[in-house]
């Protein structure tokens, strides 16, 4: 298998992960293709933490500063409907850590939250590197392809399909050292990292909220289970 070959098969199933694979395994004919924008799990730049991955990307794409992955990085993650709480500590944990890459999903509410400061950053989206998605957060993506880095396993144009975003949540698990909840439901994407990150074996810091706060009520079921909270020294203000 050749790195041309990949990325041909990443293009023709826009990403698919199941159907690349079966692709690489029947080693399917095709017309090889090249993209300066593609990293290949051949090629030496491909990150060494996501070979620690169930699934890992064969090809992803990029815009930006590539040697980003390989700096000191912290996940941020949480809810696209945060409450005033929650974002204002995500802004305040984002300062503290200045001196951090941090990775996100560049979704609406925590995501954008976590990019507020100026500075190098890290987003990997659920569809083609050259969609905006979502809309809102146009001038934060095209930033951070200015200033930072944004990563996708899906190529182009590939639309925001519903089942790209839990399973890019991997990536950013892979990604951080450190993986931060600021608000979180039982069922949510943000619980698709906390699950990768402890498959990985990365640390899981939690925002704690009053008990009488509902939109934090399972952020402190995942303390009561063992997570450890978010300290107050860790928000600057």
């Amino acid at each position: 298998m050749d790195r041309e070959k990949l990325i041909a098969y990443s293009f023709y199933y826009g990403g698919e992960y199941d159907k690349v694979y079966r692709a690489v395994k029947a080693d399917m004919p095709i017309k090889g293709r090249d993209d300066p924008s593609a990293v290949t799990i051949l090629d030496e730049s491909y990150p060494k933490c996501f070979f620690d991955l169930k699934y890992p990307p064969f090809v992803f794409y990029y815009a930006g500063d590539l040697s980003l992955l390989k700096k000191d990085c912290i996940g941020i993650v949480g809810s696209r409907k945060a409450c005033d709480y929650a974002l204002k500590a995500t802004k305040g944990l984002s300062l503290h850590y200045s001196d951090k890459i941090i990775v996100s999903g560049l979704a609406k509410g925590i995501d954008a939250a976590a990019h507020e400061k100026q500075g190098p950053a890290i987003g990997v989206l659920g569809c083609g590197i050259q969609r905006i998605y979502p809309y809102c957060n146009k001038s934060l993506i095209e930033r951070l392809k200015r200033e930072g880095l944004v990563i996708s396993e899906y190529p182009e144009y590939t639309p925001p399909l519903a089942h790209h975003f839990p399973f890019r949540n991997r990536l950013i698990a892979a990604l951080s050292k450190t993986l931060y909840i600021m608000q979180s439901n039982a069922a949510s994407g943000t619980m698709t990292s906390v699950n990768e990150a402890l498959e990985l074996g990365k640390e899981i810091r939690v925002l704690p909220y009053d008990i009488f706060e509902e939109a934090g009520y399972h952020n402190n079921t995942l303390i009561y289970e063992g997570a450890t909270p978010i300290q107050r020294q860790e928000i600057a203000f």
